[in-house]
């Protein structure tokens, strides 16, 4: 029996292929240390925990609206107007089961066949995914490692044509840790705006800020009304299996991505939504803390990559990965390319890592490897695994 066409234009997300690799040789009695998933180790705070579970004895499990209950919209209206400074009405807000349907959402919302999206590369590989899926065209916008892994907006208007639809952004960025300076996102909220072009700004790794402010493309004069604003609570409270996100946006968009998730999952679980109320407006000092440690775990990786013969590693503005070239070593060891390096470091180092190509295709003209390795691990895992790489590849 045959299946859709376009089920094969649907990418994937390597790291859970990678971590496949990891439990099947942990079930064989290795001991793997894994920098592969962009999880945080930390277990989501108690008083979001004791929210969900009062929510749930409270009997809050029944269908709540698709865009969500009206409690968990204001507290995000609420936590995006004193973070972003911008106004929002709990109208502008839409909630759903993790971050990643408002990817989906939007994409199918805005794009026709045959339109254009820029997309970071490389970049989160759901972008690509869905912008292909959906029938447009994929336009790669390379982040360049001599400019911090931020963009040349040059080269991102060159881009521009008739057809570009949308423009997809994501600060501070997975996989590289790199951050849009405000200036940056001024001059791509100036193409946008004179191109009459929507922005899909991603900006789930926002509180995970270590150098210098956060920014918000949609906090730009006359970007508020053509950006869709993605954030979640999977990274910053550790809630990654509840399954909670948003998109901000403007009301008559906020209602066609509401149908859109009518007809798909009818709504994000109630009592999930409730814990999510806490997480923003309960205490904060947990979060402030899992930032100190990760920050303290930057600063271990980065040192300890840059001590490995043939690896440079810049240190990262936000979020919880490291991106480092690791041209040299590959060189030295003999290898094609960074897969057949994370390759060679999970089979004969014990270590897990994610190669450059899990994040896109190599741009036009792009030459350098990189791995992707991510800190939400303990201190004691990066130290094991930072030794083991070095014995892997300078032997």
């Amino acid at each position: 029996m045959l299946m859709a066409e376009r089920l094969w234009r649907l990418g994937t997300e390597n790291a859970f292929e990678v971590l496949a690799e990891v439990n099947k040789l942990a079930a064989a009695g290795r001991h793997i240390i894994s920098f592969a998933l962009g999880e945080p180790d930390f277990d989501t705070p108690e008083n979001i925990k004791q929210a969900g579970i009062r929510a749930i004895m409270e009997n809050k499990t029944h269908y709540g609206p698709s865009a969500g209950i009206p409690e968990l919209k204001e507290a995000v209206a609420g936590y995006i107007s004193r973070t972003r400074g911008i106004d929002v009405s709990p109208e502008e807000v839409v909630i759903t089961p993790g971050a990643k349907p408002i990817i989906f959402y939007t994409i199918h919302a805005l794009v026709n066949p045959g339109d254009e999206v820029i997309y970071p590369n490389p970049g989160f590989p759901i972008y690509e995914s869905v912008i292909s899926f959906v029938g447009a065209k994929p336009i790669p916008l390379p982040l360049l490692e001599e400019k911090d892994f931020s963009v040349d907006v040059d080269y991102l208007r060159s881009l521009i044509t008739d057809k570009t639809k949308l423009i997809i952004l994501n600060s501070p960025q997975n996989p590289t840790g790199g951050m849009l300076s405000k200036q940056d996102l001024e001059a791509i909220a100036e193409i946008a705006i004179e191109n009459d072009i929507w922005v899909l700004s991603d900006e789930v790794y926002s509180r995970i800020v270590y150098d210098g402010e956060f920014c918000s493309i949609a906090s730009i004069p006359g970007m508020k009304e053509r950006t869709v604003l993605l954030d979640g609570f999977s990274k910053t409270y550790a809630m990654t299996g509840w399954r909670l996100g948003y998109g901000v946006m403007n009301p008559t968009l906020a209602q066609q991505i509401a149908r859109l998730e009518t007809n798909c999952e009818s709504c994000t679980a109630t009592f999930v939504q409730y814990a999510g109320v806490e997480a923003l407006n309960g205490p904060q000092d947990v979060v402030d803390r899992m930032v100190k440690e990760f920050k303290e775990r930057r600063d271990l990786i980065v040192e300890g990559l840059n001590d490995i013969k043939g690896i440079k590693c810049l240190k990262p503005r936000g979020s919880f990965y490291v991106f480092p070239n690791v041209t040299e070593a590959c060189r030295s060891l003999g290898l094609k390319d960074s897969k057949a390096l994370q390759q060679y470091l999970l089979y004969h180092g014990d270590v897990a890592v994610l190669p450059r190509t899990s994040f896109g295709v190599k741009n036009v003209g792009e030459k350098e490897e990189y791995l992707r390795l991510s800190y939400a691990t303990s201190k004691e895992n990066i130290v094991e695994g930072l030794k083991r790489i070095k014995k892997t590849i300078e032997g």
